[in-house]
């Protein structure tokens, strides 16, 4: 039996090191790295479930193509590569290359993702998204006030004496925190949970806040006036880190305890009691989760929240600081937060970036001159899991022609007229970084590609001929087909990092190099003042906030005056320890203990519209519906309810029916959480 250092390289928090154990060809066991500190207790469920997830007999193994009846059918590759190529060269003596839609999401990390556009610019261009689905309101806010998104190792949080858990479930999203969160409180540390449901996190809480969602910019807001009036601030970290802090203090002073108890529904009491430990207990941690921020206001909660850790001098220290992003191991970009939080600029025109994450549907029934006509979607499932899934999936049936490249007979896999057989993440050696501890990982290749699977990166070499791209101008850019080819093309990227190789992240993770154990030690923020900014010029110009961090209600809002008063609960759409949005959901080891999708309500709101548990309830707005078996829980906020998100439309789950098309404050995220509806018997 051979064993292989290797790593997921999913869009989770975790991106746990691992040892797997191959035997025949087949893998047979999976374990911890001890090298991954962030990961020591081992993967979770769904890395476990990888076992039956590259075997699983509904993978996808063979290019299919869509049949006039709407089957597919099974095709060899000469056939699937004639039939794109046709179309493409078609489209390109057409419509024009930019008639290319080229959607790329985020449902695996690594170096060699970005061959596909290299390869799209070749051949003669495309369109393609800006934005995200996930943490670009929270990146951006983090920009605006400390200059670069990083934090502490994840080790660090041991250290802190108080722990907030922000709008964040981690014993569920981000289980290996969870540890480090014991040790703090078993040395005496305080856990604060802030969420409007309860959950496995808020079990283990010390205080339980519930705000009404989108609300939290005002708790912070009411917290940071508290601790002003009560002069618990940090006055020389104050006075020697913080910009802008008087306009500041003048804001968080008119915001009284009444009035944000009034707009969170936090009892006055809880909200006293948490600025008294702010105030007095250092050091302090506060980690955020993503739901927070995908509101249209969350870009101004992210700022009102930071603004507490700076008041209260809680960066550059042991167990203090803000644990959001940490983009440290992306030391390959030229910028180390990413650039599609704004539109790029392409001077050469060639690649047009103009299609909007989270209005994805309606911007590309909208574009013009030239209009689009073909997706090609690769490491995405778009249909399930971008806003406004109906009108996502008009967008598609309106296309001439659609290429998903993916393992599984996803939602948006079945939208297509070709299918392509993507790899796991044992058939292709690749470098990922992550996004919460510092680790570079080797994502390492351990067994052959099952059936007629090819590597994305050979499907575009196989492609390139029968379009007249040259194949040397992808010298450097796509690596060659062979496995040689491939560690080559990723040791010339390592190769400017001193102690940095393909064999050195054979042994295990490394740290990149000027790696910080603890953020912002130096005192020194790369802001233009070289401070914290809690008055910010640059989110009024670019993102028409205001330059401090105001409240607003989402637009969204039962408190609007020019609400939806048809549609009077909050539709909640939180993630869970089972999947990783819409993957794993579908393995068979997963369905024993997640069988199947139901809507969460509290018997206040069951009650008066006759709702009783396991009834079947439909869930509606003007935007959409969906149905499902309600589960009466007691534990969530009233006036909430509350479905996981990645079910697809296959198992009636698709909560994105109901969610709008609609962009954040700043960093063009997808605002999921505006979204009210009502539900009924079904």
């Amino acid at each position: 039996m051979s064993v292989y250092t290797t790593a997921c390289p999913r869009n989770c928090y975790s991106t746990c090191g691992m040892r797997v154990h191959v035997e025949d060809g087949e893998i047979r066991r999976i374990e911890p790295h001890a090298g991954n500190r962030a990961t020591p207790e081992g993967v979770c469920l769904k890395g476990l479930s990888y076992v039956e997830r590259v075997r699983s007999p509904d993978r996808v193994l063979t290019p299919l193509r869509r049949t006039p009846s709407g089957d597919f059918q099974p095709v060899d590759w000469d056939a699937a590569l004639d039939l794109i190529a046709g179309e493409l060269r078609r489209l390109r003596a057409t419509t024009g290359p930019q008639g290319l839609l080229y959607y790329a999401g985020s449902g695996t990390k690594g170096l060699l993702n970005a061959a596909g556009l290299e390869f799209w610019r070749l051949y003669g261009g495309c369109t393609t998204t800006y934005g995200d689905l996930c943490w670009p309101a929270g990146l951006e806010a983090t920009r605006l006030t400390l200059g670069d998104n990083r934090h502490s190792v994840p080790w660090d949080i041991a250290r802190a004496r108080l722990i907030v858990m922000w709008g964040k479930n981690a014993a569920e999203t981000n289980i290996h925190q969870m540890p480090f969160i014991q040790e703090a409180r078993e040395a005496g540390g305080r856990l604060v949970v802030i969420d409007p449901r309860r959950t496995e996190s808020t079990d283990s809480a010390d205080l339980w806040l519930r705000p009404r969602p989108g609300s939290d910019g005002a708790l912070a807001l009411a917290l940071a006036g508290e601790i002003i009036r009560s002069n618990s601030i940090d006055e020389t970290f104050v006075r020697d880190h913080v910009n802008g802090f008087e306009e500041f203090a003048a804001l968080a002073g008119d915001c009284s305890l009444d009035w944000a108890s009034e707009i969170t529904e936090v009892p006055v009491s809880q909200i006293l009691e948490l600025a008294g430990w702010m105030g007095s207990v250092r050091p302090m941690s506060i980690t955020a989760g993503y739901g927070m921020q995908r509101y249209t206001n969350s870009g101004q909660t992210i700022r009102a929240i930071l603004a507490l850790l700076a008041i209260t001098g809680n960066f550059g220290r042991p167990g203090a600081g803000w644990v959001y992003a940490n983009l440290q191991s992306h030391i390959f970009d030229e910028v180390r937060d990413p650039l599609a939080c704004y539109p790029p600029e392409e001077p050469d025109g060639v690649v047009r970036v103009s299609v909007s994450t989270a209005r994805l549907g309606r911007d590309i029934l909208d574009q013009a001159a030239p209009p689009i006509r073909m997706a090609w979607v690769e490491r995405g499932n778009p249909v399930t899991q971008n806003p406004d899934t109906k009108v996502v999936l008009e967008a598609f049936r309106a296309l001439d022609f659609r290429v998903v490249v993916d393992q599984f007979l996803t939602d948006t896999a079945r939208e297509a007229d070709l299918v392509l057989p993507a790899k796991t993440m044992f058939e292709q050696t690749d470098v990922i970084g992550a996004y919460w501890h510092p680790y570079l990982q080797l994502r390492q290749k351990i067994v052959e590609p099952p059936g007629l699977v090819k590597p994305e990166t050979e499907v575009y070499r196989l492609l390139a001929p029968r379009l007249g791209v040259d194949l040397s101008r992808l010298a450097g850019k796509i690596p060659g087909p062979s496995d040689a080819d491939v560690e080559s093309f990723l040791e010339a990227r390592l190769a400017p990092f001193d102690g940095l190789s393909i064999e050195r992240l054979k042994e295990g993770p490394a740290l990149p190099p000027l790696h910080e154990e603890i953020a912002y030690a130096t005192g020194r923020f790369s802001t233009p003042s070289g401070r914290i900014e809690l008055v910010s010029d640059e989110a009024h110009e670019r993102w028409g906030v205001d330059r401090l961090p105001c409240y607003t209600e989402p637009q969204e809002s039962v408190r609007r005056a020019v609400g939806r008063p048809e549609y009077p609960l909050y539709l909640m759409t939180p993630n869970t320890k089972n999947r990783i949005h819409s993957q794993f959901g579908n393995l068979r080891m997963i369905r024993r203990v997640d069988p199947g999708p139901a809507v969460h309500v509290h018997p206040d709101d069951a009650r008066p519209r006759g709702i009783e548990g396991k009834a079947r309830v439909r869930v509606f707005n003007d935007r959409g519906e969906f149905r499902l078996p309600a589960k009466i829980d007691s534990g969530l906020k009233p006036g909430c309810i509350s479905v996981t998100n990645g079910w697809w439309i296959q198992e009636g789950g698709t909560v994105n029916f109901c969610s709008p098309g609609r962009e954040t404050d700043m960093g063009h995220g997808a605002a999921f959480h505006d979204t009210l509806v009502e539900i009924e018997t079904a």
